[in-house]
């Protein structure tokens, strides 16, 4: 896969198109990929025909000819008549954000549900892409008015799909209806044990496995990488003698991430709405910090949890100073709307502070269902 990117720009600074484009690129490289440049276009909204304007399209395949490039990767999401309409003006694959973060998550899933929800997100990614290329497929036609033997194929591949989406859509009913008799069963209490659901949430990359390792002990795979882990764990851990904490660990958010994910992957996100408190991890190195946990932000309103008890975890630490003492500098933004704590799960720093939090957190919980 050598690939040409392709930006559309409105109002972004060359700083957050510079932040877009490396984002773009590692997500080419997880899926074994090579960028061999990349072109933007600013203008205030898509063409209808090939998403940037004709000349751009032209110049474009002019560039994917003297680089020999075999597939170009748009940073938006495109319609089926672009992609086809891109295709054939280019002669080469075309990809959209969608495609690829698709392409990410079905290499990285191990679990059943996580397979499942993934095949379910690209056969509905798929589906409209159907439409229209039956006549493609055509070219030796028929009388008018009937259906060529293209369009006949595509119509057994859509029904088909329709029904393999029913099937997976009922299995994955299914298994949310088992998870919740298994939570039930995780949050019976124990005596006077309290039992307290808490998620990790936050955007890809920031740290969330490694810190509910430090959390838990538990093994978990960890890489700097995008979506290093996508299947959702949960351990039960007495962080404090009298309550037993469920830690969930889930799938990282990222910029435009495809709305098919969301949907298909909601028996998993329901962990986060179903959790009592949430640690919302965010890489204090970041210099972008603040626009990611606006996408995060987002997200989980869509998953109407955007109103959940939180703690902002600004982990990474490491990456900024370079004694435990130090982090007492960092300043804590008193903006974001609940408690923040400033650790370094990678080397342990400030988790006495981060459990501090949580427990008071607890009390806050238990005080108000008085």
């Amino acid at each position: 896969m050598k690939a040409i990117l392709v930006f559309l720009l409105s109002s972004e600074t060359q700083e957050e198109f510079r932040e877009y484009l490396e984002e773009l690129k590692e997500l080419v490289r997880a899926v074994g990929g090579k960028v061999l440049g990349y072109i933007y276009q600013r203008r205030h909204s898509p063409d209808p025909r090939y998403y940037i304007g004709a000349g751009k399209a032209q110049e474009l395949k002019e560039i994917i000819s003297g680089t020999g490039a075999d597939c170009v990767v748009f940073d938006s999401f495109l319609s089926p008549s672009q992609v086809a309409n891109l295709e054939e003006l280019l002669k080469v694959k075309v990809f959209d954000r969608a495609d690829l973060v698709l392409e990410i998550f079905s290499r990285r899933v191990r679990s059943k549900t996580a397979k499942l929800q993934v095949e379910l997100a690209r056969l509905t990614h798929e589906l409209p892409r159907l439409y229209g290329r039956g006549k493609e497929l055509s070219r030796l036609g028929g009388k008018v008015g009937t259906r060529g033997p293209g369009e006949q194929e595509v119509e057994i591949k859509r029904r088909a799909i329709k029904r393999k989406i029913e099937q997976i859509k009922r299995e994955l009913e299914e298994i949310k209806r088992q998870r919740r008799e298994q939570r039930k069963r995780r949050e019976r209490p124990l005596g006077d044990t309290k039992v307290v659901k808490v998620a990790l949430v936050g955007y890809t990359n920031v740290g969330k496995s490694s810190l509910m390792q430090a959390l838990t002990g538990r093994e978990t795979y960890i890489q700097d990488m995008p979506f290093a882990t996508l299947d959702t764990k949960t351990s039960a851990k007495f962080l404090f003698p009298d309550i037993k904490i469920l830690i969930t660990d889930t799938v990282g958010f990222i910029r435009k991430l495809p709305p098919e994910l969301i949907e298909s992957f909601k028996a998993t996100l329901e962990e986060v709405q179903e959790a009592d408190i949430l640690l919302h991890v965010i890489d204090i190195s970041d210099p972008k910090w603040l626009e990611k946990v606006k996408v995060v932000q987002g997200i989980l309103r869509e998953l109407s949890a955007e109103d959940k008890p939180t703690i902002y975890v600004f982990n990474k630490a490491d990456k900024v100073v370079s004694k435990e003492e130090d982090i007492k500098l960092l300043t804590e933004p008193a903006f974001l709307e609940g408690r923040s704590v400033v650790i370094s799960s990678k080397l342990g720093w400030g988790l006495g502070e981060l459990l501090k939090a949580i427990r008071e957190k607890v009390e806050e919980l238990a005080g108000a269902s008085l």
